[in-house]
């Protein structure tokens, strides 16, 4: 019988030390923290990548228009005016998010999300005059690259006006949780390195594209 109390002893306490290693939450948080960096620097690649292509055939007009026929300074720097504000409210988001006001936080992703909506119907403005002037992907090389570079980017803003939609609804049903903190945490690393990387087109695509 000792035998048996014994062997039912040790199983208990396995019981519990199991217990007590599966109720840790620092090892998710770690990685997905680390997993949302390896996902950043994978679209570091990829735009690098792109930005490499645009530097080889960005002079490859094949008889067409340039960029300096093509470009609209004005209407690129308001369209960045507007992602380069929408990164400052999203910094205010952040900071009444770590006073735990939820009201105030939410009313600054809304803005967020306003100003990053409306850069993207300036830039779906600028593909459809430049389609509409027959300046379309297909028309030389340089437009190919260029399309793709700033489309591609359009699409990294629009996934992440989805994500703050989706992150809002969240918020908005179970509050300031751990988890909501940590997502809005990853959104705002996703929503400035999307700033950085528009800097860097409008410098290298429209600004050098103008020069003769």
């Amino acid at each position: 019988m000792s035998d048996i109390q014994a062997t039912s002893t040790a199983a208990v306490a396995d019981q519990k030390d199991l217990q007590f290693w599966m109720k840790e939450d620092h090892h998710p948080e770690n990685g997905t923290l680390l997993g949302f960096w390896i996902y950043l620097m994978s679209d570091c690649l990829i735009f690098a990548c792109l930005f490499a292509t645009y530097g080889v055939l960005g002079r490859s007009y094949a008889g067409g228009p340039s960029g300096a026929d093509l470009f609209e300074l004005p209407l690129v720097a308001i369209n960045t005016t507007m992602l380069l504000l929408s990164s400052i409210t999203y910094g205010f988001a952040v900071l009444e998010m770590q006073k735990n006001r939820r009201g105030t936080m939410m009313a600054w992703l809304i803005i967020t999300g306003l100003f990053g909506a409306t850069f993207l119907g300036i830039e779906l403005y600028e593909f459809a005059n430049l389609i509409h002037e027959g300046a379309g992907p297909q028309r030389s090389a340089f437009l190919s690259s260029f399309f793709t570079l700033v489309g591609t980017h359009g699409l990294h803003v629009t996934f992440g006006i989805i994500w703050l939609i989706t992150l809002l609804v969240q918020v908005g049903r179970f509050g300031l949780t751990p988890a909501n903190k940590r997502r809005i945490m990853c959104l705002s690393m996703f929503w400035h390195f999307l700033d950085v990387v528009w800097i860097g087109v409008f410098t290298f695509v429209y600004l050098m594209g103008v020069l003769p």
